[in-house]
């Protein structure tokens, strides 16, 4: 994990890997809860009797929204700036779906700073997203994450 007061201090690390989080379990529970909450409550990730006879899975699997909706709070075990008070998200890139999560598996986050570019307000960061599947040598997606980070104006 890189600690730094300021988002200018990250600017040596672009192209260098921040750090890797913990690994995270993804429950039957989780899913559904996902599912309930969006709206998304297809069968192939809610019922898990019938996912495991009509699918080769074995079970009931994640959203692919669910795995994006990880990051975020992921790279926090990766990276921080302590003067950062605020942060938005902007939007991803080049998102990929590459495996299936089945009910059970463990994820984390592997991640990179791509590019650091100060804006008029903020500094934007992209970063390259991998969230490995715990067992597979593939991961479960990759995509790129942009934000801009604001700090306290020195006044």
């Amino acid at each position: 994990m890189i600690a730094v007061d300021h988002v200018a201090e990250l600017s040596p690390q672009v192209g260098q890997e921040l750090g890797v989080s913990e690994w995270v379990r993804l429950d039957e529970q989780t899913i559904a809860a996902f599912g309930t909450l969006t709206g998304d409550t297809h069968w192939v990730h809610m019922d898990g009797d019938r996912a495991k006879a009509e699918t080769p899975f074995g079970g009931t699997i994640a959203h692919g929204f669910l795995i994006l909706a990880l990051v975020t709070g992921l790279s926090k075990e990766c990276y921080a700036v302590r003067c950062a008070n605020r942060w938005m998200n902007y939007g991803l890139d080049k998102v990929r779906f590459t495996a299936v999560v089945v009910a059970g598996a463990r994820l984390r986050l592997r991640l990179k700073l791509l590019e650091l570019e100060p804006q008029k307000a903020g500094t934007r960061l992209r970063f390259g997203c991998t969230l490995e599947l715990e067992g597979s040598e593939r991961p479960a997606a990759v995509c790129e994450w942009i934000c801009i980070a604001y700090e306290e104006d020195a006044a």
